[in-house]
């Protein structure tokens, strides 16, 4: 699963998150630090208002937590989705040891590699490479 860190950098580089199905996410606020919900029809539904989306919880009684705004939710995307995002730049993943990735993607024209810990990280660390080249 991708860092908290690496998360939070690609939401304050601009990464816009339209919740779905399957979607992990955080709560950021005090209290929520080591749980992570998933987005389901089920139990956490998205709901579109003129205003900005909330994120609806269904059926959890346990909690006085109803909905949250999507403004209080740091989204956890998937190695699948930040492959997705960097489309035709991506080049190649590599596993360098036991703990280590890099992945290669064709940002502004040049091929350019980083590398993280974690598959995860590492894809997201191009990603917020390409979101910055972008601005």
């Amino acid at each position: 699963m991708i860092s908290i860190d690496c998360a939070r950098a690609l939401e304050a580089a601009g990464l816009a998150w339209r919740p779905s199905s399957g979607d992990a996410f955080r709560i950021e606020r005090a209290g929520f630090d080591v749980e992570v919900f998933t987005v389901s029809e089920m139990t956490i539904e998205p709901h579109e208002f003129d205003t900005g989306t909330i994120l609806g919880f269904n059926g959890t009684t346990e909690w006085a937590l109803d909905s949250l705004a999507l403004e209080d939710a740091l989204w956890l995307p998937r190695e699948d989705q930040l492959r997705e995002m960097l489309g035709a730049a991506f080049h190649s993943l590599e596993r360098l040891g036991d703990d280590a990735y890099r992945v290669t993607a064709l940002l502004a024209g040049t091929l350019e590699a980083v590398e993280a810990a974690d598959v995860a990280d590492a894809y997201g660390l191009a990603v917020l490479r390409f979101l910055r080249l972008s601005r």
